[in-house]
């Protein structure tokens, strides 16, 4: 997971929390899609849980749209207080909606459960709390069984699919940086070169992230400290 920093929250969401009594249920489209394309932006266009790329649709306009939901950190049903609370809504992807539950991922999955894995603070970064390996599989990097239970039991994120595709990335960095290391003379030269390949992964394209970033900048830190 990458940690998310909540920016300006879109006027029109301002505007219906200040007419009571404001709901999420009585959101305008415009509303709903102006938050869409808040949570998006500020995420980098990567589902806030599994970091997929979420996906874009064009239309027969060139209009372009996003299958994107919006997530309560804290759910509806049992924390009404706080379904307008704009710290409390990421951007997640479909998680396999409709399909069966063992491959529902994300907020899909997760329902009405909670979480304690939070994406907005500093204490701790919850990208300090994960490690990945070769195989794509993300686990706690304590072995807290709390955390792994959440990972995969609630929001299932050790699912073959996304496994696949986390080991994909793995395996990619960790051939493109080992065969260009090999051309680096100087470990303190080979420490700045990962440091470089590193950043490139947490730095937005276009507005973007690339998908399962967090995954290369765990591998490239861990190059770095044992450089």
């Amino acid at each position: 997971m990458k940690k998310i920093s909540k920016e300006a929250e879109p006027r029109l969401l301002v505007e219906h929390r200040a007419n009571p009594p404001a709901l999420y249920i009585g959101l305008s489209a415009e509303t709903k899609e102006s938050l869409r394309q808040s949570l998006l932006f500020e995420q980098g266009y990567i589902c806030c849980y599994c970091m997929r790329r979420i996906p874009e649709k064009i239309d027969n306009e060139g209009v372009i749209s996003y299958k994107v939901k919006i997530e309560h950190y804290q759910c509806q049903d049992r924390y009404p207080y706080a379904q307008l609370t704009y710290a409390n809504l990421h951007g997640a992807c479909t998680g396999n909606e409709g399909k069966p539950k063992k491959i529902q991922t994300c907020d899909t999955k997760k329902a009405n459960y909670d979480i304690s894995i939070n994406l907005l603070t500093n204490t701790p970064n919850c990208e300090s709390l994960f490690k990945y390996n070769a195989e794509g599989e993300i686990s706690s990097v304590s072995n807290d069984s709390a955390i792994n239970y959440q990972l995969n039991e609630i929001l299932n994120l050790n699912m073959q699919t996304l496994k696949d595709a986390r080991r994909e990335v793995y395996l990619t960095v960790q051939s493109h940086v080992e065969t260009e290391s090999r051309q680096i003379a100087g470990n303190e030269l080979k420490i700045k070169y990962f440091e470089r390949e590193r950043q490139k992964w947490i730095t937005k394209v276009d507005g973007k992230y690339r998908p399962f970033c967090m995954v290369a900048f765990y591998y490239l830190s861990k190059k770095i400290k044992h450089a």
